[in-house]
């Protein structure tokens, strides 16, 4: 690197102090059945999406920002040899304040005592490299919601007197919903923030490590997959390794998970770059497999001690772990560890019979909806001042052609939302379903609202009964429209195994937050502790000007945990007595021993 690798941050000649704000903004976790947000958020990643397989960022900066092949931090600025480096690893962040902010403090402290669920204490300390993985920012990237809701966070977080981590990004699909310009702009400009220092010009990057470990980020775009610069990249990168030297290799998204969930028709092995990269360039270099994406901890590991590791819990909505069910895999990988496990998150997923609680402007939304279905019926039902049967209030909705226009709009909207995991049969049969239970529930609203209204208002008055027909038609759809959605997404998931981000995203649960702290020691041993934090704070107090960040957790909010380790440590890839050679000015790592199958514990 042609920069210095370390600076002291402790005081910055000619910056005059930030008056201290009077609370910490409330950023509230995303509403992700808000109209509003389904709407903006649709339309970004459409046109994103269009645009992007179109004319792919990627290959521009390829050409337009030269970069190294690699970051050297296995020797320090002085050029000697590090002992051991400390790295953190957050992904999927940038939603709420509570939880972003929550782990934020956890990253950000200089030492982080965490006990295991024995009762061993493990000391950490604070990674002098930050890897984001993937979706720094919700719902879509722009600069004002990634200073919002991450860069405020991290910098309100870091302790004074600390030095600033060097941080290194991966953009998510999130990420790439402007087209990668924000992602762009903050991380890959060599800009720095009062809560980290970043270095590279692309988009993906490679880090080299201590004792023959390396750290490689890729970009997979939109497309779950990696261009040819970038292969190009990292082809010279990996020539630049020796035998022995082992790999982190992190990736936006877990495709070891998606593959086997939703494998692609008439896809066959090595048929994407990413693919190639992995088993052809790098091989059994990789030693560990990080990815985001999933909002939750999972683990497996092959006989061999390799690790792919899902932590996507940097402050995004919680998603559930009971599904997709993955316990083993055609690969050798068995599942060992998952946060929450499958017994909590099935139970989370019965907070959706409390939907319109959750997302009250969904309710609304639905109030409109049920209203527009059958106002007009229980307008001409209004008309004749009589009663009416159930059975002449149906003839009357069929022979009404606004309310079966609305429908059957309502019903072939439901079909396009279903889950199509499972066929384009089963997505059919399952939205159909779900949309004449909305109809049927429309239908008895409209019933109940054209007697209520006559007993309500009398019968004199026509207009005064449309417009409490109309009243009662919203209210009842505000409550029963959210109400058979949460249903349905309760039965999908936990009977089916359908909608599993659909079942969650609505809860936007902002607790069960994890991420990663690596360790490589003297030996070349890598021991990485998988942080969660079972409860965030929902209440702050200003922390002490001199020794604490920003904000500090209420002492009064009693239900949040201190952060805890997932599981124990687990230790991966021993060294046989890795010799190094000193030139100069420079350092060589020729790690003579073998990486030894099965030293993996943990």
């Amino acid at each position: 690197m042609s920069e210095p690798l370390t600076v002291d941050v402790r005081a910055v000649p000619g910056r005059a102090p930030t008056p201290r704000p009077p609370g910490p903004p409330r950023r509230r976790m995303v509403s992700w059945y808000d109209p509003s947000v389904l709407a903006k958020t649709g339309l970004k990643a459409l046109l994103s999406a269009t645009i992007g397989k179109q004319a792919d960022r990627r290959l521009l900066d390829a050409v337009a920002s030269p970069q190294p092949f690699f970051f050297d931090f296995s020797v320090d600025e002085a050029g000697r040899p590090r002992d051991e480096l400390w790295l953190d690893y957050v992904s999927d962040m940038g939603d709420g304040w509570d939880s972003t902010y929550a782990v934020a403090l956890a990253v950000t402290q200089p030492v982080l005592t965490l006990k295991e669920p024995s009762g061993t204490t493990h000391e950490t300390r604070g990674g002098e490299v930050l890897v984001f993985g993937g979706d720094a920012v919700y719902p879509t990237a722009s600069v004002g919601e990634y200073q919002a809701r991450t860069v405020r966070p991290y910098e309100a977080a870091m302790r004074h007197g600390r030095a600033l981590p060097h941080l290194f990004a991966i953009p998510g699909n999130h990420d790439w919903y402007d087209g990668l310009v924000s992602f762009l702009r903050l991380f890959c400009q060599g800009r720095q923030s009062s809560a980290w220092r970043t270095h590279q010009r692309r988009s993906y990057f490679a880090l080299k490590l201590p004792r023959g470990w390396w750290l490689l980020g890729t970009d997979m775009q939109l497309e779950s997959d990696i261009d040819g610069a970038q292969v190009e990249f990292f082809e010279n990168v990996a020539k630049k390794m020796d035998d022995a030297d082992r790999v982190i290799l992190c990736n936006a998204e877990p495709a070891w998970i998606h593959q086997q969930v939703k494998p692609h028709a008439g896809r066959t092995f090595l048929d994407n770059n990413l693919d190639f990269l992995q088993e052809m360039v790098l091989g059994k270099k990789v030693s560990v497999f990080l990815a985001g994406d999933l909002h939750h901890y999972r683990r497996h590991e092959n006989e061999e001690g390799r690790q792919k590791i899902v932590a996507g819990g940097g402050g995004a909505f919680l998603h559930p772990t009971h599904l997709p069910r993955v316990d083993s895999r055609p690969d050798g990988y068995t599942l060992q560890q998952s946060y929450p496990n499958r017994d909590v998150s099935r139970r989370l997923t019965w907070r959706n019979l409390g939907f319109v609680g959750h997302n009250p402007w969904f309710g609304a939304f639905m109030g409109i909806v049920y209203a527009l279905l059958g106002w007009g019926l229980a307008a001409e039902l209004n008309a004749t001042g009589t009663s009416h049967s159930l059975a002449s209030v149906l003839a009357g909705a069929i022979e009404n052609t606004g309310s079966m226009l609305m429908a059957a709009v309502l019903v072939l909207g439901l079909i396009g939302f279903a889950d199509g995991r499972r066929g384009a049969w089963w997505k059919r049969l399952a939205g159909g379903l779900h949309g004449a239970a909305h109809l049927v529930a429309a239908l008895l609203l409209t019933w109940a609202a054209s007697s209520l209204a006559g007993t309500l208002v009398g019968g004199a008055d026509t207009l005064r009964r449309d417009v409490a027909s109309g009243l009662l038609l919203f209210a009842g759809g505000f409550l029963v429209g959210p109400t058979l959605m949460g249903l349905y997404l309760l039965v999908s998931l936990n009977v089916f195994g359908c909608h599993p981000n659909e079942a969650f995203s609505s809860l936007a649960i902002p607790d069960w937050k994890n991420f990663l702290r690596l360790k490589i020691d003297r030996e070349g041993r890598l021991t990485l502790y998988p942080v969660g934090i079972r409860r965030v704070p929902r209440a702050w107090t200003p922390g002490d000007t001199v020794r604490e960040p920003e904000w500090v957790a209420d002492p009064k909010d009693t239900r949040a945990t201190p952060p805890e380790l997932i599981e124990p440590p687990i230790v991966v890839g021993r060294t046989k007595a890795p010799p190094t050679r000193v030139g100069k000015g420079r350092t060589e790592h020729s790690l003579a021993g073998a990486f030894v199958p099965g030293d993996a514990t943990s």
